[in-house]
């Protein structure tokens, strides 16, 4: 058995494919390739594969990561070779590396991911102020609260995000407010990027529909600090 990562881009209409919509595509892609995944015991057995950390829908990425495991060391060129034909557009492999470190997997090793994110605003909605100055001002806030919705109560609740944003950016260009992010996305602090695209709307003061705005995921972050 051998462990391998890998990485591809999600981008165009397949950033609306759902992660189990992939799970399914990438099973079919391995059989198709001949790549022979190694399966889980008991009495519904599973290929030993899963994403490192799940993309929302409607995000697109350059970042994705895939585990899986086979059931013989396979050259990581091949399987690049075998798969890179059977992507469609929208999908686009990456790179391939074995995962040789022991323990847990990269999904619960996961600390943070970085996003650009753009928001079409016009320069005069940032009310006269450079990029800098704005970003300074929206975190330098003793709080920065906003309404998350829990999942069991349905309640809402007021979270203070500050915290979990790790590093942020402005800057404008082509009508759009960009931001480039790094947020925390571990199993003990997650930071959705909805939240954050809602304080800095908040903040500005601006209305800009939700279906107008993009975000990308660039990167993500591991505590054992793998990379890609």
């Amino acid at each position: 058995m051998a462990k391998y990562v890998l990485k591809f881009s999600k981008e165009g209409y397949f950033k609306y494919t759902s992660h189990l919509d992939l799970l399914r595509f990438f099973k079919r892609s391995f059989k198709r390739a001949g790549i022979k995944l190694d399966y889980s015991h008991g009495f519904n057995p599973h290929p030993k594969m899963g994403f490192a950390q799940p993309l929302s829908l409607g995000y697109s990425s350059i970042y994705e990561l895939l585990e899986f495991e086979t059931i013989q060391e396979i050259l990581t060129d091949e399987i690049k070779d075998k798969l890179k034909p059977l992507m469609p557009e929208g999908l686009a492999i990456l790179d391939c590396a074995e995962y040789k470190q022991e323990g847990k997997s990269l999904a619960a090793l996961t600390e943070a991911a970085e996003y650009v994110i753009g928001i079409p605003l016009a320069r005069e909605a940032l009310g006269g102020k450079s990029c800098e100055e704005l970003r300074d001002q929206f975190l330098s806030q003793e709080h920065i609260f906003v309404k998350k919705k829990q999942k069991k109560s349905k309640e809402f609740i007021d979270l203070d995000i500050k915290p979990k944003i790790m590093a942020l950016n402005f800057s404008h260009g082509d009508d759009q407010l960009i931001l480039v992010t790094t947020l925390d996305a571990g199993s003990e602090s997650n930071l959705s990027p909805e939240l954050l695209i809602h304080a800095v709307l908040l903040f500005l003061r601006a209305e800009v529909s939700r279906y107008d705005i993009e975000v990308m995921r660039k990167k993500l972050l591991f505590s054992n600090h793998f990379s890609i």
